[in-house]
């Protein structure tokens, strides 16, 4: 089944343009996470898949209990690709929940990472005085995201990514009394949404 889904993520993406693919992107976001899936609740903790497959439906039961504040999340150690998939799929092939818990669990792997990599960002300014490497680990990772969830960032976001690393710049030496608030600065370039980015970009928004 996932890989099925998978074809069909493909396909999407291949047939949609970088705009429409983020406001899709939104839009079943906001089944999953916002006022939509709130006030369908009862109804996506009813549903049950059309399956005889013992293990597919206690995955699907695994899932609404997750989402209601119990139990394991059953897609917990997945890839960002996978869970990609079956947090985007309109199939039908996976229950509401099934999708909620996958984007629960991408979300919760992001949050790990970022708080990784401001640490390490954190250590580089004070031992050199730039922050080269954080623009190079930021970059790698937005390059092995789902296009999916490229298309939430801004379309000049590995470009000023690239320009940041090319220039190598020593924000100790370069600015006055090296008072460069690096946490901010690391946390607006994290929130695509923040004004270092002339594109529209929605991810980064809970961060």
């Amino acid at each position: 089944m996932l890989s099925e889904a998978s074809a069909r993520a493909e396909a999407r993406d291949k047939s949609l343009s970088r705009k429409e693919l983020g406001e899709k992107a939104g839009q079943l976001t906001e089944q999953l996470v916002g006022s939509n899936y709130d006030a369908n609740k009862a109804l996506h903790n009813a549903e049950i898949p059309d399956s005889d497959d013992p293990d597919r439906l206690e995955r699907a039961k695994n899932a609404t209990q997750f989402v209601n504040g119990s139990g394991k999340n059953p897609f917990a150690g997945m890839s960002r690709e996978q869970l990609s998939v079956i947090a985007y799929d309109e199939s039908g092939d996976f229950t509401v929940n099934e999708k909620k818990s996958a984007w629960l669990e991408s979300y919760r792997q992001e949050r790990v990472w970022r708080q990784q990599v401001v640490a390490q960002g954190s250590a580089e300014y004070s031992a050199t005085g730039k922050l080269t490497d954080f623009y190079t680990s930021v970059l790698d990772h937005y390059k092995g995201l789902p296009a999916i969830e490229q298309s939430l960032y801004p379309s000049d976001y590995e470009t000023k990514l690239q320009d940041w690393i090319d220039q190598d710049y020593n924000y100790k030496t370069s600015t006055a009394e090296g008072n460069t608030d690096t946490k901010s600065l690391m946390d607006k370039v994290l929130n695509p949404e923040s004004d270092t980015f002339t594109g529209q970009g929605t991810f980064g928004t809970q961060s």
